[in-house]
């Protein structure tokens, strides 16, 4: 990457664009609506069940103008999902601001690991035992999303919940390829402590992005 690239990149004029794609939310509490999603590549949190390694590597997705990024989700919906890879490893102040100049409800999946920036409506904090959210963005969060892969995620889910605002949504979701194995786990748990809510990729039932 040139210079001059990298400098758009740094300021949030360019970002790594992996995908971009209008579908329905299938996860947490906006699940069913219809939605526009920005996938933003780079992560180095490295979930080993990540079902999109492929947005890892930010190298591999071009930087794409902002405004370019913004021009296309406002031609699809009013409400414009932003996730990754991981968002927060690039500045979204750009992003954000321009997409609430016309009006459009900005929502964010991260991890939670770095800097908040950004101007968002809805933030879903989905964080991970390897690299731990900021204080900031516990703070902040809408929902609290917590990927269910063994027994030990209950306790990790719990220790999660007890930082976050108490207007936090909290929910747990199984992960993809265990959700025969944990499902009967989690809705048990769910019963005994109904503080949680349960948390379904009905995008994946539905046979859709």
């Amino acid at each position: 990457m040139n210079k001059e690239i990298q400098e758009l990149v740094d300021k949030g004029e360019m970002l790594p664009l992996m995908e971009e794609f209008y579908t329905i939310q299938g996860e947490g509490f906006y699940k069913g609506t219809a939605a526009y999603f920005i996938r933003i590549g780079g992560c180095d949190v490295g979930c080993h069940w990540c079902d999109v390694k492929e947005s890892w590597n930010a190298a591999l997705h071009p930087p794409t103008a902002t405004s370019k990024i913004v021009a296309n989700a406002k031609r699809y919906s009013d409400t414009i999902v932003v996730t990754g890879g991981e968002p927060l490893t690039w500045d979204m102040t750009v992003l954000t601001s321009e997409l609430k100049a016309l009006g459009l409800k900005t929502h964010i999946e991260t991890s939670g690991a770095y800097k908040l920036t950004g101007d968002w409506d809805w933030i879903c904090l989905s964080p991970k035992k390897i690299k731990l959210p900021t204080d900031e963005v516990c703070n902040k969060a809408n929902e609290l999303k917590v990927i269910v892969y063994n027994n030990d995620d209950l306790r990790f889910a719990e220790e999660q919940a007890a930082k976050v605002n108490e207007d936090c949504i909290l929910y747990l979701q199984p992960e993809w390829s265990k959700r025969d194995k944990v499902i009967p786990l989690i809705v048990d748990y769910v019963m005994k402590n109904p503080k949680w809510k349960v948390s379904l990729q009905t995008h994946k039932y539905l046979n859709i992005p």
